[in-house]
């Protein structure tokens, strides 16, 4: 994957996260939020990817 698609996969997966986290909250279900969470971390990472290929080239 690029660079770029690594970055918007990130993006997707953190804002995911971030509703899955909200709706745990408000429906007080710790197993969602916590999958929330899980997925925002990666996301994260998943930009981090994406920045790493920005700076080094897509081949890594």
């Amino acid at each position: 994957m690029g660079e770029l698609t690594d970055k918007i996969k990130g993006n997707i997966n953190e804002a995911v996260g971030k509703v899955k986290e909200a709706i745990g909250d408000h429906q007080n279900n710790p197993e969602l939020k916590a999958e929330g969470q899980g997925q925002q971390v990666e996301g994260k990472g998943e930009q981090f990817k994406g920045k790493v290929k920005g700076a080094l080239g897509d081949d890594i």
